[in-house]
């Protein structure tokens, strides 16, 4: 489903509020760190991504997660719930999933961003902490 881009050059006034959700899943996660990469905020470990933040990036309409998925489960999610679930421009090519943030819950939006995490973290970090 294609999302009626917002005005050109406005961020989304939810945003602030969606942005808050992924703070507050991906802080939880071991040596995570959050700086502005491209414009937006973007989640670390170790100095690799793990999680973007789009807030109508480039005019594209889309308030989202974007974040990287082992293979197959981009074309997978995507057929599955497409109203959720996009192939996000740049990293989409890499296998990374754009997560629509209205569409989801906050418990699996949060598990979609602790496999991400795991995709991206070294192993020896999971033990840090059970939870993720």
């Amino acid at each position: 489903m294609k999302r009626k881009p917002k005005e050109k050059g406005r961020k989304s006034d939810i945003g602030a509020e969606h942005l808050q959700r992924v703070r507050r899943i991906c802080a939880a996660m071991p040596e995570s760190m959050e700086k502005l990469s491209h414009g937006e905020p973007t989640f670390f470990v170790r100095r690799k991504v793990f999680a973007m933040f789009s807030n109508n990036h480039h005019n594209d309409g889309h308030v989202a997660v974007l974040l990287p998925a082992p293979p197959g489960l981009q074309e997978a999610l995507i057929n599955d719930a497409p109203a959720t679930y996009y192939k996000p421009p740049y990293v989409g090519g890499a296998g990374w999933i754009g997560i629509e943030l209205d569409q989801i819950s906050d418990e699996d939006l949060a598990a979609h961003i602790r496999a991400a995490w795991r995709l991206i973290a070294p192993k020896k970090l999971w033990t840090v902490s059970n939870d993720v």
